[in-house]
């Protein structure tokens, strides 16, 4: 099955996801957002990377920024914040380019390595998408963390790939049904940038619109 362009889901949600159901729902079916000064670095430092318009080439390695990423298999979009093209013996041809290069993504963030797996789950989305585009096999890239200011080199795995067809298939689901989850209050809603349209305390709401409402028809 292939998935249509309108109903492509967005890379970045994957990374929203893993955080929190929630906090994915509310960003990606209920369009609610809200900045704090984690959002702002982060978009900032994005900012600084994403130049669609620069591609650079040193003792070759042909370097882009910003490259969309689609998959018609998962149904997925996006960008990557950096690809670099490393030119080899094998690997794949380049429009405008002589020889064979092999494909490696870089996503940059903010602070440093998590104990968790949502930045890696989402290179690994871009780095399936990049195999469906170039028809090729790309076993490693890697995740530039602002506060270290180096790379993680992250094997690209066929455990995390299938982890991210299943977590792409959950989000569906839910897109499909309109379905925001439940509060599950927890020590990370306090760095959330939406604690204050989540309202953990209220717990049993499972809309923030639903809530919202009712709110206004109590007050007529």
């Amino acid at each position: 099955m292939e998935y249509r362009e309108e109903e492509y889901l967005m890379i970045s949600g994957i990374q929203h996801f893993r955080f929190c159901r929630r906090q994915w729902a509310l960003i990606h079916i209920e369009q609610q957002w809200e900045e704090n000064e984690h959002t702002v670095v982060g978009e900032l430092m994005h900012k600084k990377v994403h130049d669609p318009y620069l591609t650079e080439k040193r003792k070759g390695v042909l370097i882009t920024r910003a490259l969309p990423v689609s998959s018609r298999i998962l149904g997925i979009s996006g960008e990557c914040d950096v690809v670099e093209f490393h030119q080899k013996e094998e690997g794949v041809k380049l429009h405008g380019h002589r020889g064979f290069y092999e494909i490696y993504p870089i996503e940059y963030k903010k602070g440093k390595p998590k104990e968790s797996e949502e930045d890696i789950l989402q290179l690994t989305a871009q780095t399936m998408c990049l195999e469906e585009m170039f028809s090729t096999d790309i076993p490693e890239g890697a995740i530039f963390y602002g506060e270290t200011r180096r790379r993680e080199c992250i094997k690209i795995t066929e455990e995390l790939k299938l982890e991210v067809k299943d977590m792409v298939e959950e989000m569906r689901q839910y897109y499909v049904r309109r379905y925001t989850p439940q509060v599950k209050n927890s020590k990370r809603c306090n760095s959330c940038s939406l604690k204050d349209i989540c309202l953990p305390k209220i717990g049993k709401t499972d809309s923030v619109k639903h809530y919202v409402a009712q709110a206004l028809e109590d007050t007529r």
